[in-house]
């Protein structure tokens, strides 16, 4: 049976339902393929479960700093099961949700797995083994990404995992290697540690976090260094094994020498792959690069009528200092532009890429918009640049928290092209510094509106006055 529609979209992540969202509101009929559950990745096996998971942590590490406070307690047990129980029922919640929206939205989820076999239509095999053709006069690829391995290693569930074991497993390790020190190893080291386990984290590149400003990330190995979470960088894994023990990671460090670390678990974090293999993108005149779908800035594929969003993309014609950013608000705003493209909105807005906000949700937590220091004297900028400590700050004394700082960096004379920070709350600040980066705004002009005194977010206006010649506190 063929069914036509105005938007068929091949998959129900962030980038896909929000896509369908946006599409219905501008009245038209939409349906979206999905062979799980609509949310995707982050709703189910990524944002909102170890955001979940890092809350836990956060209550436990706020209970055994009680004492700092004068709130005697004693020290903490966690009870796992418990902790999974609350992961479940925020997702829960968040999924039916979502469900509600997309019903009263009026979109039609099709259950079952698509392939592009035109470049209007997509083939749906259902659960119940039928087909089902939908054609459309736009087609959406939006089938997002898994969690990559290495190719060496044998991913079993139990002794080496992905973040996706990694949310459901009924025990926590007493020991854990995690391999990948980008967001999401980071983020799995830091609620592992507040729960006990020893970790060692190792790193191809030279420094933890290697897409945050130098700064940031010489700050962040300080911090788990104090938490006594070990790091290893610059190496290269060679072989991995399951033992008796566990797992045993066998790596090479930059000067030649080959080192064994043992753990009753290991959690590879390597990064996300695209799911595009055996979908049709090819067959149908969709360029791939490394299993990515390749587009322009407007998400177009280059086969008329076909855009792709998401995890699922790449797009090296941008030429950005950055790769194109796997976010679940990068997926939203790529959906909602995509939508407006083909209801023939007059002037639907591009995604500025260098200016989307980037969390990681470590303690300390980590947010940053814009240039790094070193990209921006790699773009020929003539840069000035300010720190605030948080050791100068009355709100983060108060919270017992004054680690880290926030970074900005401003063109001589000019905008501002990036903020960085590090400490606490930062992942909330960082919309403030987005607007500033965004709106091309001058230090002097952000220095001259007023912060709430004692609040974190005095720390970007502090920097604002640095810049601006007018520095208040800090050294």
């Amino acid at each position: 049976m063929a069914e036509g529609v105005d938007v068929a979209i091949l998959g129900g992540g962030n980038a896909g339902y929000a896509c369908a969202l946006r599409a219905a509101q501008l009245g038209l009929s939409v349906i979206l393929v999905e062979r799980d559950k609509v949310g995707g990745t982050c709703l189910h096996r990524g944002c909102i479960p170890t955001k979940a998971l890092l809350h836990s942590a956060e209550v436990v590490d706020h209970i055994r700093s009680a004492g700092d406070f004068g709130v005697l307690v004693g020290e903490p047990s966690v009870d796992w099961g418990k902790v999974l129980g609350y992961q479940s029922a925020v997702v829960t919640k968040l999924y039916r949700g979502l469900q509600g929206v997309i019903k009263a939205r009026k979109v039609t989820v099709l259950a079952g797995s698509g392939v592009l076999v035109a470049p209007d239509a997509i083939e749906v095999t259902t659960p119940d083994g039928g087909k089902q053709t939908v054609q459309a006069r736009a087609v959406v690829l939006a089938s997002g990404s898994y969690a990559r391995s290495l190719p060496f290693i044998q991913i079993d569930g139990e002794a080496f995992i992905t973040s996706d074991h990694a949310l459901t497993l009924g025990d926590l390790p007493a020991s854990a290697i995690i391999i990948g020190a980008g967001a999401v190893g980071l983020e799995f080291a830091s609620l592992y540690r507040s729960f006990g386990v020893e970790v060692t984290i190792l790193e191809a590149l030279p420094r933890l976090a290697p897409g945050e400003d130098e700064e940031v990330s010489a700050e962040l190995t300080r911090q788990f260094r104090k938490r006594g979470i070990k790091s290893v960088t610059g190496v290269k894994v060679t072989a991995a094994e399951a033992s008796g023990n566990g797992a045993s990671v066998t790596y090479e460090t930059a000067d030649g020498k080959t080192e064994v670390v043992t753990a009753e678990r290991c959690l590879v974090a390597t990064g996300r792959g695209p799911i595009s293999e055996g979908l049709g993108y090819e067959e149908q005149g969709v360029r791939l690069e490394r299993g990515f779908v390749v587009t322009d800035e407007w998400c177009r594929t280059g086969v008329d009528g076909v855009w792709a969003v998401g995890d699922l993309i790449t797009q090296p014609s941008l030429g950005l200092p950055i790769p194109h950013l796997q976010l679940a608000h990068v997926a939203f705003a790529e959906g909602i532009h995509v939508a407006e493209q083909i209801a023939g909105s007059a002037d639907p807005a591009l995604v500025d890429y260098l200016g989307v906000p980037r969390c990681t949700y470590t303690t300390p937590e980590i947010a940053s918009v814009g240039y790094t220091e070193a990209q921006a004297r790699e773009a020929g900028y003539d840069v000035e640049v300010a720190r605030y400590q948080w050791a100068a700050s009355g709100k983060a004394s108060i919270l017992g928290e004054p680690h880290g700082f926030v970074k900005s960096i401003a063109e001589k004379g000019g905008k501002v092209l990036g903020v960085h920070m590090i400490g606490p709350r930062v992942t909330e600040l960082v919309a403030e510094a987005q607007l500033i980066f965004n709106w091309e705004a001058y230090p002097a002009e952000v220095a001259a509106l007023l912060h709430p005194h004692p609040t974190l977010s005095e720390a970007v206006g502090e920097t604002m006055l640095h810049l601006a010649g007018k520095q208040l506190h800090g050294a």
